[in-house]
């Protein structure tokens, strides 16, 4: 790497800010330690060029100081060289005015640090650091204070030191009583491309904390990111060291959660800590160890379930590492949160100081709820212990709210039930009610395979599947973004189906499932490949796939039949075995269920390799069809056969 050019700020005495003040503004006592403590990481830890280092402390720390080291020291910083600013101190809001529209935020207040002398608004400084950045050199900032929460540091018995904003104090770009630092129109208008990475001690509305006693005393977040930026050592990406240092910040309070900005997959947030070298995810979810055991920053808010048995440990989503040393080590959900899941490893451990990238290998799906009308207690009790099912409410009994598809069972006078949607519809022919059971448990796996998504993967981009007319152009999707394919003179409508791998380095397993509106689902379009990056893979082997009315339905003007094309993307191979099912039919005999079912789809790897899962181009690992299938994307193509009017 270039150089490093580095500006730490850490003031701990705030009476010259005002004076006059009764009481006098309230002091801190960790902040010089942690730019100090920053420092002797920096020395000890940067390869190459000695870093160029300048510190201000307490009453040097002035806006026009700190605005003018932003510009004039880190502006140095060049293409292959690092800016990092790190700052300690207070932070201070006060509400968005008039006089301030230009940094009037969501929340109706505006956020700054508090200099020595007057305060430097976020936009400002983030102005600054991109200003910085503009010039091709990585950026970073480190902020211990309240700069997005507001608030200031607070002791370790949690009372509140904040510095109330007071409309005297100067601004940067704000011609002041005491000192005009360079005006924000003096600030270089970043490139488009061109941004820092900002590792902040708290949310927009939280307070940061500091701790310790006499010379040992620092912020909680500098202690916890030091900390966490010795035990993993280089390599490490922002990401990581975030989600490290976060979870040690939360050993000590629940009040501060340390934030990340920008956090998109892929982009400045997986780099390695002051290194400007793209590198490619593995994964956006990472495993960790925190107050309550092993957990994963991914929740109910991104849609995960533990499943029907979470709480006791089975049944529950399960991760995979994807870190090539630990490639296939799995740990299943126990308890979902909203922002995080509590995790068990199984069949392994973990180690502490470390953080696993992890990907989805097997997601818990959500239940069916069922209402039912009529009918005996053997039904009830037969659907109450059916697996994938549970009585909603409107039934003798109810284990909860369902998350998932919703069906009522109307028992008829004759004994025959019909199963109904939620609007009402019938999804089967009335059927004897000791099939019910059956019925609904087959319904809820096909619906599950049909429903399956996984919108946080990183393959969401780099896949696409086209429908053309056999010879001829693509067909798009209408208006309901189905693909409508037609009879024309009473001969079925012939379609090529491709799928397109858009990656330019990547190799991905591939398999396309064909979920009909009898509810079956198999593989035969397209049963499991490797797709190179840039290549296409063809359905049937690029013969035509002809599209018809089953022999049941007659091929008259207004009939049709409907399919979901499901393509299931993957890094690695994995077995169809679970996304196979037969037509329903209440004359088949009942399936035979495993005793350990659950709401579970495993992508397991096949337990040999036949004539089409054999290993992809470079032999073994997630891109040769080894381990575990590490990233995955699902999407679906609804196709609807018509016979015209």
């Amino acid at each position: 790497m270039g150089t490093a050019f580095v500006l730490l700020v850490g003031i701990n005495d705030y009476a010259a800010l005002s004076p006059a003040a009764d009481p006098p503004l309230g002091s801190l006592n960790g902040c010089v330690n942690d730019i100090r403590a920053a420092r002797g990481w920096l020395e000890g830890r940067l390869d190459g060029p000695s870093p160029r280092i300048l510190e201000l402390t307490d009453g040097e720390a002035t806006v026009a100081a700190v605005t003018d080291a932003l510009r004039t020291h880190l502006g140095q910083a060049g293409p292959g060289d690092t800016a990092l600013f790190w700052y300690a101190g207070h932070g201070t809001e006060f509400p968005a005015t008039e006089r301030a529209h230009l940094y009037i935020e969501p929340t109706g207040y505006c956020q700054a640090l508090v200099c020595a002398d007057g305060i430097l608004i976020d936009k400002d400084l983030g102005a600054l650091l991109d200003g910085v950045a503009s010039g091709g050199a990585h950026t970073v900032a480190v902020l211990d204070s309240c700069f997005s929460g507001g608030a200031t540091r607070l002791s370790d018995d949690l009372v509140k030191r904040s510095l109330p904003h007071d409309p005297s104090w100067p601004a940067y770009g704000d011609p002041g009583p005491r000192a005009a630092g360079p005006r924000a129109r003096d600030v270089p208008v970043p490139a488009e491309e061109a941004r820092h990475v900002l590792l902040a001690a708290c949310r927009v509305n939280q307070a940061s904390y500091e701790d310790g006693h006499g010379a040992g005393r620092h912020g909680l977040f500098t202690r916890a990111l030091l900390g966490a930026l010795r035990d993993m050592g280089p390599g490490a990406t922002y990401r990581q060291v975030l989600a490290a240092a976060g979870s040690r910040v939360q050993s000590a309070t629940e009040h501060q959660n340390p934030v990340l900005y920008p956090a998109d997959p892929g982009g400045i947030a997986d780099r390695a800590v002051l290194d400007g070298a793209a590198g490619r995810p593995l994964s956006p979810h990472l495993l960790l160890h925190g107050p309550d055991g092993w957990q994963i920053d991914c929740g109910s808010t991104h849609g995960l379930l533990s499943g029907r048995d979470g709480a006791q440990g089975k049944g529950g989503t399960e991760f995979s590492v994807v870190e090539a040393d630990r490639e296939g080590d799995v740990v299943r959900v126990r308890a979902v949160e909203p922002l995080r899941a509590l995790v068990t490893p199984v069949g392994w451990t973990p180690d502490p100081v470390r953080i696993y990238p992890v990907a989805v290998s097997a997601p818990a799906l959500p239940p069916t709820s069922v209402v039912v009308e009529g009918g005996d207690r053997a039904l009830l009790d037969a659907i109450d212990a059916a697996p994938l099912l549970r009585l909603a409410d409107g039934g003798l009994r109810s284990n909860g709210p369902g998350h998932g598809q919703v069906f009522k069972v109307v028992v008829r006078d004759d004994g025959r039930a019909r199963v109904l949607r939620r609007d009402g519809t019938e999804a089967t022919a009335p059927l004897p009610a000791h099939r019910v059971a059956d019925c609904l448990v087959h319904l809820t796996h096909w619906h599950q395979l049909r429903d399956l998504a996984n919108p946080a993967s990183p393959l969401a981009s780099l896949v696409d599947v086209d429908v053309s007319v056999w010879n001829g152009e693509r067909i798009l999707p209408d208006g309901h973004g189905e693909i409508r394919c037609a009879y024309a003179d009473g001969r079925e409508p012939l379609v090529s189906v491709r799928i397109h791998n858009r990656s330019h380095d990547r190799t991905l397993w591939c398999v396309l499932l064909d979920l009909t509106d009898s509810y079956a689902s198999h593989s035969g379009l397209f049963p499991g490949h490797f797709i190179g990056p840039g290549r296409t893979g063809y359905a049937l082997g690029n013969a035509p796939v002809q599209l018809s009315l089953p022999e049941s339905r007659k091929a008259e003007p207004g009939a049709f039949v409907r399919d979901w094309l499901k393509l299931i993307v993957a890094e690695g191979e994995f077995s169809t075995v679970p996304f196979r099912l037969a037509p329903w039919s209440a004359d088949a005999p009942p399936a035979a269920r495993g005793t350990d079912e659950d709401h579970v789809l495993r992508f397991t790897r096949p337990p040999h390799a036949g004539r089409d899962a054999g290993p992809g181009p470079g032999g073994g690992g997630a891109a040769g069809g080894g381990g575990a299938p590490g990233q995955w994307h699902a999407l679906t193509i609804p196709l609807r056969t018509v016979v015209p009017e």
